[in-house]
């Protein structure tokens, strides 16, 4: 169609004061890559999906498995053994036909993460490990675009919007890969926890892309965190690491 806009669809978008029409026009020509099909993806594919982001690049490798389920609601029961960026194509096009998808049925890593990247103006890491959320780090940091970054075990979890150049980066937090770390495949996880934490990854970077959101004067950025044993949601600042590669601290 000659023009995405259509009121109904994003009515109540629109009548948010911060956001508005120039800001639902905002979502509708960003491009923005999940990176990571999976718990932290699912929710996070299809809140920006629904807000209106008019092109998503869905990326990931796996096929959809019976135990997935219990979390990873971009996919159904008769889609197991499909691809993952398949299974959420469809349901994100049931949901929005009016965007723009592109998939990426590999694994992010240093020989195509850059050309991937450079394509879009944000991304969502929802990956399941510290190699690929690192990369994504740096590959965000090389090309100056934001990104947002969660991880979750059991009934916990984190996440940080990162913009580079205006606030603490992941490095900043975790300057290096942590060794020995459990994952889900170990101590679980359950269902709710990434479906928290992959829609305010999303939120995040929706209001980003419709011109909300805004740098703190010192460069200091938000650590989410959900404690789901004692039912606690808390918000740490960041303050950037002085001798972070990221340089954020220079800025001050």
């Amino acid at each position: 169609m000659s023009d995405p806009f259509d009121y109904r669809r994003y009515e109540r978008n629109v009548l948010i004061p911060a956001i508005g029409e120039a800001g639902q026009r905002a979502l509708l020509s960003a491009r923005v890559l999940v990176v990571g099909l999976g718990g932290l993806g699912s929710p996070a594919a299809l809140y920006l999906a629904a807000a209106g982001v008019g092109t998503l690049g869905l990326m990931d490798s796996d096929a959809v498995e019976l135990s997935n389920l219990q979390r990873q609601i971009l996919h159904t029961t008769d889609r197991i053994g499909t691809s993952k960026a398949e299974s959420a194509a469809a349901t994100l096009r049931a949901l929005n036909p009016g965007l723009h998808l592109k998939l990426y049925e590999e694994r992010l890593d240093a020989s195509n993460a850059r050309d991937i990247v450079a394509g879009f103006d944000a991304v969502v890491e929802a990956c399941d490990n510290f190699e690929a959320k690192f990369l994504i780090n740096d590959t965000c940091l090389a090309l100056k675009r934001p990104f947002a970054t969660a991880g979750i075990l059991a009934l916990s979890g984190q996440a940080q919007f990162v913009v580079p150049g205006q606030t603490a980066c992941l490095r900043c937090l975790v300057p290096e890969i942590p060794q020995a770390v459990p994952t889900t495949a170990e101590l679980g996880v359950l269902g709710a926890v990434p479906g928290i934490l992959g829609a305010l990854e999303a939120f995040e970077v929706i209001r980003y892309c419709a011109g909300i959101w805004a740098p703190e004067v010192d460069c200091r950025g938000r650590l989410h965190s959900v404690d789901g044993e004692a039912m606690r949601l808390k918000t740490l600042m960041v303050r950037p690491r002085p001798t972070c590669r990221c340089g954020t601290a220079a800025t001050d």
